[in-house]
């Protein structure tokens, strides 16, 4: 795609792929430069451009925030010509991004396989629930399952005999679209060595067990499954959200350096001298002691009287934001993470900027979302297509052009 610049400009990618973890995986490549073209079935699209409120004049504002980057043409991959179509984009396609269940690629004629056969240097992304082998190969992905079976739901919540808490985001459904990237990005390193393509399986099952780091670590040392400490750190302490006097504020207190420099900003050096606090260890067993010690000091200044006392001694602290206040946050605007594109039908629409900043070939946010097959006659005339099939395909209802 001429102007596109980043280190994947150049770049073609095919996403087969719907709702959340598979558009995610297409994101980050479109932000890094990547030609992502999404493919979208017929009728209705993804199934994400219904999932309102809210929507902007009709559109579901989390399609638009998951698709940004990408150009969108709309197929019958039921159809025999649909499947044809898809299949003459993946002759010259570096990567295709697919999170259907297993099986449905194989049923459209579109497995790793057959695909491979015509481009040999293919890279096929698979994404599911719960990868491709495995007694629960077979099995629907979602994102509320995965959470509870990674492990991440026993460990997120307010504390021993509470209702069990999923993470706010759903994080396995987008960390398993960033572990895709990052297969796609390596196995394209490998074949820029050896010309040769791969298949790329990742899941949220195994995104959501990557985030169990450090409780997997006490479990494999103690033989004990560690539990919910809502803000607090399993390995540290003070490492929590405490009350303010108006709000919440983090505190970092996670070494004894740390310690002492909060000490010195509550004015309580008599907390050193307690043998209840004298090292990390000490801290973490006497957890429930220590907490409404320190509130009862917080409590007397606000949030952003304690970030300032903190910060000036070079004590990690942040307030607990709100997302729009995150929006509006004066590093979140120096950083360009809060950006605006050009929408074909919304017009103006603020979006999330590109996380990964580069030196000499940085990313960019440049284009919304696409609507309905918006750029099917863009994409398809880019790929060898005449005038004169595209217009049978349209009549044929094969594929929509907006």
């Amino acid at each position: 795609m001429s102007g596109t610049t980043g280190p994947l400009a150049g770049v073609k990618v095919i996403e087969l792929a719907h709702i959340m973890a598979g558009p995610v995986c297409g994101l980050m490549l479109a932000d890094l430069g990547a030609d992502v073209i999404k493919v979208e079935k017929v009728p209705g699209g993804d199934d994400a451009r219904r999932f309102v409120p809210p929507a902007v004049d009709g559109e579901a504002a989390s399609f638009m925030m998951v698709n940004r980057n990408k150009r969108g043409i709309a197929v019958d991959l039921k159809s025999p010509e649909g499947q044809e179509i898809v299949r003459r984009l993946l002759k010259d396609a570096d990567v295709v991004i697919e999170n259907y269940r297993r099986g449905t690629m194989e049923r459209l004629g579109l497995s790793y396989e057959s695909l491979r056969a015509d481009n040999p240097g293919l890279i096929y992304c698979e994404i599911s629930g719960f990868g491709r082998s495995g007694p629960y190969a077979d099995r629907g992905g979602f994102d509320l399952i995965a959470q509870g079976m990674s492990g991440l739901m026993s460990i997120t919540g307010e504390g021993p005999g509470r209702p069990p808490v999923k993470v706010g985001a759903p994080v396995t459904d987008i960390t398993a679209g960033i572990l895709g990237a990052l297969g796609i990005v390596s196995a394209y390193t490998h074949r820029l060595k050896t010309g040769e393509g791969q298949k790329v399986d990742t899941s949220l099952f195994e995104a959501g067990i990557t985030h169990t780091l450090w409780q997997s670590a006490i479990a494999f040392a103690t033989g004990v499954s560690p539990g919910p400490q809502g803000s607090a750190h399993p390995l540290n302490a003070p490492y929590q959200a405490l009350r303010t006097k108006d709000g919440w504020i983090n505190i970092g207190a996670a070494n004894q350096a740390n310690w002492m420099k909060l000490l010195e900003a509550i004015e309580a050096p008599e907390l050193a001298e307690d043998p209840r606090f004298k090292d990390n260890a000490t801290r973490m067993e006497n957890l429930d002691a220590l907490v409404p010690l320190l509130e009862d000091h917080m409590l007397q200044r606000t949030t952003e009287e304690w970030v300032e006392r903190c910060q000036a001694r070079g004590l990690p602290t942040g307030p607990v934001l709100s997302v729009g206040e995150m929006h509006s946050d004066p590093q979140t605007l120096a950083r360009d993470m809060v950006v605006e594109v050009e929408h074909s039908r919304v017009g103006r629409q603020k979006t999330l900027g590109a996380p990964i900043k580069f030196s000499e070939t940085p990313g960019a946010v440049h284009r919304a979302a696409p609507i309905l097959g918006e750029h099917s006659r863009e994409v398809l005339t880019g790929f060898g297509f005449s005038e004169a099939e595209i217009e049978a395909f349209i009549q044929r209802k094969v594929i929509v052009a907006s």
